[in-house]
């Protein structure tokens, strides 16, 4: 029986509490205290280093100081793909990151992230807040000490860097790209050797050919990262990450610790974060882009074949992973509520925004 089995099936048997147990922080004495954040970010990294920032210092403001959170950015005190381990083992108290860098602890984390062909950003927090998502991030963290909240989100994601133009699914037969998470498993099917590298690292690879494209965020956080000083061949639309949910989490132990008032600043200052951090992203991006444009960045669609091969490969990815108890449940709950989503908006958001641009031809 292979870990991630026993783990789900321990959580689901009754075995969470016994498991949690044993990474149960010590009580800690009355007064002030420091909790440590790890990160999955550089320090600086436009727009997800800000939504940990953010979160830190929420929660040191409302506490009146009672709790201080210092923020370690990626490789300070651990690396960028450490911070999962480091949390679950009490090296640290809290993480900030995207989630779906852990689906080799639980494939089911990559929901808390993004999923190809998955929600975007509204129909993610439709789901999480109202359609039972944040209990089953509950339920998945219980079997590895964590309490976790959604803490940001980048909305929806660029389809990526390229050094040459994407013209059929066959362009990515052999292709060194860049992209973590379920996307990156779907992407594999269609041929491409996919790397999973931390955001810091990303530039570099980028620059030496190590990798031949990359996807990173939107136009605000890639022209910070500066991937239009290598390549011009930008597709703005993917299928990766339509609305990419970032997560802060914090050792169960820990989180138990706490009063039952900074237990609640602690959840207000992740659901913050996510809504301050979404429309950052989206304040920013346009002009963005103008500029990346005018520098000379060619932004281009993918072909029909291209994200017909994208929702096959999206889907085969799904199945895989069916057979793992959790993974169903998180799966058929997220389905139905991006269904019920998209029913209505589609017939309300979609149909105005498409009027509002044609009105404005006019």
């Amino acid at each position: 029986m292979d870990r991630r089995s026993f783990l789900t099936k321990a959580a689901l048997g009754g075995a969470t509490a016994a498991a949690a147990s044993t990474l149960a922080a010590p009580m800690y004495a009355q007064g002030n205290r420091t909790l440590t954040l790890v990160t999955t970010w550089g320090r600086g990294l436009a727009g997800v280093h800000d939504a940990a920032q953010r979160a830190a210092d929420t929660i040191t403001a409302m506490t009146d100081g009672q709790l201080t959170v210092d923020l370690k950015a990626a490789g300070e005190l651990v690396g960028a793909f450490e911070v999962f381990d480091a949390v679950t083992a009490g090296q640290a108290d809290m993480y900030h990151g995207a989630d779906y860098y852990f689906v080799g602890q639980h494939p089911g984390y990559a929901f808390f992230t993004s999923v190809p062909m998955g929600m975007t950003a509204q129909e993610l927090a439709n789901w999480y807040y109202h359609g039972g998502g944040m209990e089953l991030h509950d339920e998945l963290g219980q079997i590895f000490g964590l309490k976790s909240f959604l803490g940001g989100n980048t909305g929806a994601q660029a389809g990526g860097w390229f050094r040459n133009e994407i013209k059929g699914p066959e362009d990515f037969n052999g292709l060194k790209f860049r992209m973590p998470g379920l996307g990156g498993k779907a992407l594999g099917k269609l041929g491409a050797s996919v790397q999973n590298l931390p955001g810091g690292e990303v530039y570099q690879a980028l620059a030496s050919g190590a990798i031949d494209g990359t996807e990173w965020i939107g136009p605000w956080a890639d022209e910070k990262a500066g991937f239009q000083e290598i390549t011009k061949f930008y597709y703005t639309a993917g299928f990766h990450e339509p609305g990419a949910g970032l997560s802060l989490a914090m050792n169960r132990g820990v989180y138990d610790s706490l009063t039952p008032a900074q237990q609640k600043i602690y959840e207000i200052a992740a659901g913050e974060a996510h809504q301050w951090n979404l429309s950052q992203f989206l304040a920013n991006n346009s002009a963005a882009l103008s500029r990346l444009q005018a520098a000379g960045v060619k932004t281009l669609k993918f072909p029909e074949t291209v994200w017909d091969a994208f929702a096959k490969a999206a889907q085969e990815t799904h199945d895989e992973n069916l057979g793992d108890e959790l993974y169903k449940k998180i799966y058929d709950s997220y389905m139905a509520s991006m269904n019920s989503s998209a029913a209505w908006l589609k017939l309300s958001d979609g149909d105005y925004t498409d009027q509002r641009t044609r009105t404005q031809k006019m």
